[in-house]
């Protein structure tokens, strides 16, 4: 009977953390989100798609409301080009973003690597090994953990980097996906859930 009892309480344990875990699009429109700049954000058949414009600029969409620490789960599909990324703790003038970046790219370009914008830079990428992971035209899962000073990215699975950073760890702000600019390029999102810590 004590087995019985530990196990339902592990199983209710683990059913209340995973109803934590809240959606974020509800596949329908963008209510929750807002659009920066000119380049394309819509629904489509459920998904989230974003296209280039013909400004060919920078493109964000972002949350309405800031997250601090949490575990954003999301999965995306590149389908032209595929330069894009997912902003978290930012802040934004017009379409200058200011905060990090996880990086969602074409192949050899570090995707679930870490990018700082309008200040260091890149702050990790991946191992070169580590891009075999990535399924160009195919959907991908992406799993950011960001909580205080530690920021982790795992793509389908596979743990892509890991870091920790005082100026991450003061950081506060929304989250955001991004259009690279250039033109040329269209990535479709779909079940994009976070779960706050």
């Amino acid at each position: 009977m004590k087995y019985i009892f530990t196990f339902l309480l592990a199983c209710s344990l683990l059913s209340a953390k995973a109803q934590q875990a809240a959606s974020i699009f509800n596949g329908k429109d963008l209510s929750g989100w807002t659009i920066h700049g000119t380049e394309k954000w819509f629904v489509e058949n459920g998904e989230l798609v974003c296209e280039s414009g013909p400004d060919k600029k920078y493109g964000y969409l972002s949350t309405n409301r800031s997250y601090k620490n949490f575990i954003l789960t999301l999965e995306f599909k590149q389908q032209a080009d595929g330069n894009s990324g997912v902003f978290f703790r930012s802040s934004i003038e017009g379409v200058k973003i200011s905060g990090w970046q996880c990086e969602v790219a074409p192949p050899g370009k570090f995707t679930g690597g870490l990018y700082e914008s309008y200040g260091r830079g890149w702050l990790i990428k991946p191992k070169p090994e580590d891009e075999q992971w990535l399924r160009m035209n195919e959907w991908n899962t992406l799993r950011l953990y960001v909580n205080g000073d530690e920021v982790k990215t795992w793509l389908n699975g596979h743990e892509m980097v890991q870091f920790k950073d005082e100026k991450i760890g003061q950081g506060n702000g929304f989250i955001a996906l991004q259009i690279h600019d250039g033109g040329g390029i269209r990535v479709k999102w779909k079940n994009i859930s976070i779960q706050e810590l």
